[in-house]
């Protein structure tokens, strides 16, 4: 499975007003120390426009706050948000192909790969180590590893 690298979103990080630092309170808002102006970053102008609008499709959202479609859609594949259920859009499982209404993979195929990965991690436990353990044919019960006396 290939990496997931998060985005940044647009984070405020001195205010517009009076160049104070801004302070993040929470679901993409952030507030000036200084003077107290509000600001919000890519999430918290999306978040806010969908409780003002619920079910609005990708190109609305990004037309009337600015964010652009592709952080839009990178958020609802990071779980941020999910497509409705009566939305006539919809994302493809990377895995599998089966259609979701968020993140990158569905749930059948995130069990499997975590299942995968847990065996992975136990065959790991069991062979003491990373790659395969070695065995000496002529093993007759003395210590493997001799402590030399120079």
């Amino acid at each position: 499975m290939k990496r997931i690298e998060l985005e940044e979103f647009s984070r405020p990080s001195v205010c517009p007003e009076c160049e104070g630092v801004m302070i993040f309170q929470g679901l993409g808002e952030y507030k000036c120390e200084v003077c107290g102006k509000r600001e919000y970053d890519d999430y918290g102008k999306v978040r806010n426009y969908l409780e003002e609008n619920p079910g609005a499709n990708v190109s609305v959202i990004s037309e009337f706050t600015g964010v652009t479609r592709r952080s839009i859609n990178n958020m609802i594949k990071e779980e941020r948000f999910e497509i409705t259920k009566d939305s006539k859009s919809f994302l493809l499982c990377e895995m599998c192909g089966v259609s979701i209404r968020s993140g990158r993979v569905c749930k059948k195929c995130e069990a499997d790969y975590h299942k995968a990965y847990e065996e992975d991690i136990r065959k790991l436990h069991i062979m003491g180590g990373y790659g395969k353990a070695e065995r000496d044919e002529d093993h007759t019960g003395q210590k493997r590893y001799r402590r030399e006396v120079f």
